[in-house]
């Protein structure tokens, strides 16, 4: 019970060695709990240690003797970057990928913006004049052009209503998806994905049959008679959003789908427990869950809808009544081929792929600056 130490009892703390009375260690140092007498240390020993001490010393007077920590070769590996460290492997996987990217996107945007600095006609492409360079003049025709402008306006209000449209029915096709059973389900599903596998030029003629003023069922339906959908400038335009959102909405409704099915059921129960409706369930808990895969279907729709060609090509009849109906990338064909202005025409290519660059890098920047992770 009584565990205080005796007068001659006395521990150094820390140690396991006893004290006497006048607090030195006795002779011979015995070790506490061994049981063992300390005898003296051999000479052998003992120069060996100062030997060691000594060395340890002199090659590290600055941190008090402690021996240094040992160094790698070739530099300190944490202030090297993952790349570093790994010397030429992942290069060499991305070897295949950066041929592609570069023999497919690299080298033609490099051509497309050679080229719009040049005087290129079809004269240069046969070779009868010799190529000149005419800087900024190519560019300095097409801003000073008031048919470039009211093109390029018609083509953001179209390319907006595509992208809100396609949107609004892909998610509304997803959402119902996750409510109905399974046959229905997979019949949904399978329609979409033909849609969406059926090629521009195809899904064009038919929706242009669809609607044809003789024989189309629609007006027939309609009680429209011999009404032409493509005379008119903004019942053109209707029709090509109709077919362009039709052979778009299944990406969108396929990825939103996915997104919903990895939603927690309990948190979409517990919003319906608290009797939030299909809309607020959506808007308040969906929306902002399925944030970075909006950002995927939005990014991909503005890039595919503001530079839709085939679509109005066919069913305008290549721009319309007076080129009415004409967007940014057919009016860059009719410059480029019909007027054989091929420089002219390559400055509107360089001009949309800037216009979408931007527009790109601007809506990730807003995110960003939402505290969103991309």
């Amino acid at each position: 019970m009584n565990d205080a130490p005796g007068p001659r009892d006395h521990r150094r703390p820390g140690s396991g060695t006893a004290l006497d009375a006048t607090g030195k260690s006795p002779p011979g140092g015995a070790a506490a709990g061994t049981g063992r007498t300390a005898g003296p240390v051999p000479a052998a020993r003992r120069g060996g240690a100062a030997r060691a001490a000594g060395t340890d010393a002199r090659a590290t007077p600055a941190t008090g003797g402690r021996p240094a920590a040992p160094r790698r070769p070739g530099g300190s590996a944490a202030g090297r970057s993952p790349l570093a460290r790994g010397g030429r492997t992942p290069w060499l996987y991305l070897a295949p990928a950066l041929a592609v990217l570069g023999g497919l996107l690299v080298y033609p945007v490099y051509q497309l913006g050679l080229i719009s600095f040049l005087h290129y006609t079809q004269a240069q492409v046969s070779g009868g004049e010799p190529t000149s360079f005419r800087g900024l003049g190519n560019y300095a025709t097409l801003f000073g052009d008031e048919q470039f402008w009211s093109v390029l306006l018609a083509t953001v209000v179209f390319a907006a209503a595509c992208v809100l449209s396609t949107l609004a029915v892909g998610c509304a096709l997803a959402v119902l998806l996750t409510r109905v059973r399974a046959l229905p389900r997979l019949a949904l599903m399978l329609a979409a994905l033909g849609a969406w596998a059926t090629p521009a030029v195809t899904g064009s003629t038919v929706w242009l049959l669809l609607f044809d003023p003789d024989f189309g069922p629609v007006n027939r339906i309609l009680g429209l008679g011999d009404h032409s959908w493509t005379y008119g400038r903004y019942s053109a335009f209707a029709l090509v959003l109709l077919e362009v959102v039709w052979c778009s909405f299944p990406f969108v409704m396929v990825t939103v789908y996915a997104g919903i099915r990895a939603v927690p059921g309990e948190v979409l129960e517990a919003a319906s427990l608290d009797g939030a409706s299909q809309w607020r369930i959506w808007r308040s808990v969906l929306a902002p869950m399925l944030r970075p895969i909006l950002v995927v279907v939005t990014v991909q729709s503005v890039i595919w809808d503001f530079k839709v060609f085939t679509q109005i090509y066919v069913m305008t009849g290549g721009g319309g009544i007076a080129g009415q109906n004409l967007v940014l990338n057919v009016y860059a064909y009719q410059k480029a081929f019909a007027s054989s202005q091929y420089g002219l025409g390559s400055a509107i290519g360089v001009v949309m792929l800037l216009i979408l660059l931007a527009a790109t890098l601007v809506h990730l920047r807003l995110l960003r600056r939402q505290g969103e992770e991309l």
